[in-house]
């Protein structure tokens, strides 16, 4: 099977490119760069177009006839979609509509679509079912929903099969060291913490220490890119089986906090992490955690690399490997 990566040369998209490889899939790799790396497209050809693009995608479509396709690319800084928010809706969901109209026209009609635990906002209870509401609290977020529903509607009206993996915190990297995490800017809790420890920023800023957990900074629930990127692949072979529509949560439903994090980056680097402590930051809730067991009934799939220590060391391999050297 061919399958069409979007946004294949950056984090997630790079590491589910090598899954769908290792699978015995052939993978094109559609990218803008912007925020994605040549380097990171390493498992097949890259075709370097933007979504908002239709006649460069369409080309891509003729070039390569795909059968099916995978949809990272997308604007994914909740900060910053909040101040450009325009361009946020321009690029998450104008460039998604154009892809489903693409596919439509080729006739591919099976997508796994990178989605996100934004589209639940501030939760009610957890741990986050699939069925929690969604009212999400960032344009970034929203454009996430509001992709859901089209696809909920071409599946309605066209036929798509297609699959909304509503992953928590992608972290890690491939324990090869064959993809990595390298964000311009860095926003991500574990590269950040890296970084401070080894001196590229002066210091790890730590938004409130007094959140209602058991040391006061806030929960989140970490999963290892690699166990994202096989449930992607789970997923793309359950659709082409005849299997029917899905929005999955994708998490190890335990959450971990900001000193957890930075104790074990203490502990795998051997080297001290400056802190600074700040006030809470608007809207960050004390904890999410994930309710995955739809995706273990559906897709037979649990974290095989998500826990604390294989997260970490992961990260840190990558990061002391390469992060000297300025990878652009």
């Amino acid at each position: 099977m061919k399958v069409l990566l979007t946004g294949g040369a950056g984090y997630v998209g790079s590491h589910a490119a090598k899954a769908l490889s290792q699978a015995g899939h052939e993978v094109v790799v559609v990218d803008n760069l912007f925020r994605g790396h040549d380097w990171a497209a390493k498992w097949g050809p890259l075709e370097v177009a933007d979504l908002t693009d239709e006649a460069a995608l369409r080309q891509v479509f003729r070039t390569h006839q795909p059968d099916a396709v995978m949809h990272f690319a997308a604007l994914a800084y909740v900060g910053e979609s909040m101040s450009e928010p325009v361009r946020y809706f321009r690029n998450n969901v104008e460039g998604s509509l154009n892809l489903l109209r693409v596919m439509l026209d080729h006739g591919v009609k099976d997508i796994v679509f990178s989605s996100s635990c934004a589209t639940y906002g501030v939760p009610d209870s957890l741990p986050i079912r699939e069925d929690a509401p969604q009212n999400p609290v960032s344009p970034y977020g929203e454009s996430k929903r509001m992709v859901e529903r089209a696809l909920h509607w071409f599946a309605s009206c066209h036929g798509f099969r297609y699959a909304a993996l509503r992953y928590f915190n992608a972290a890690g990297c491939d324990p090869e060291g064959e993809a990595g995490e390298f964000h311009t800017p860095e926003t991500h809790l574990i590269p950040s913490i890296i970084e401070a420890a080894m001196g590229k920023r002066d210091a790890l800023h730590v938004f409130g220490d007094d959140f209602p957990t058991h040391d006061g900074t806030c929960l989140r629930d970490y999963i290892h890119v690699c166990d994202l990127a096989r449930a992607h692949v789970l997923a793309l072979h359950r659709l082409r089986s005849g299997g029917g529509c899905m929005k999955l949560n994708l998490g190890t439903g335990a959450g971990l906090s900001v000193r957890q994090m930075v104790n074990m980056v203490e502990e795998v680097s051997g080297l001290r992490v400056p802190l600074v402590m700040a006030p809470r930051r608007d809207g960050d809730p004390a904890a999410l955690v994930a309710d995955s067991s739809r995706a273990a009934e559906l897709l037979g799939w649990r974290p095989q690399y998500s826990s604390l220590e294989q997260i970490v060391s992961s990260a840190w391999a990558w990061q002391h490997e390469h992060l000297p050297r300025q990878l652009a």
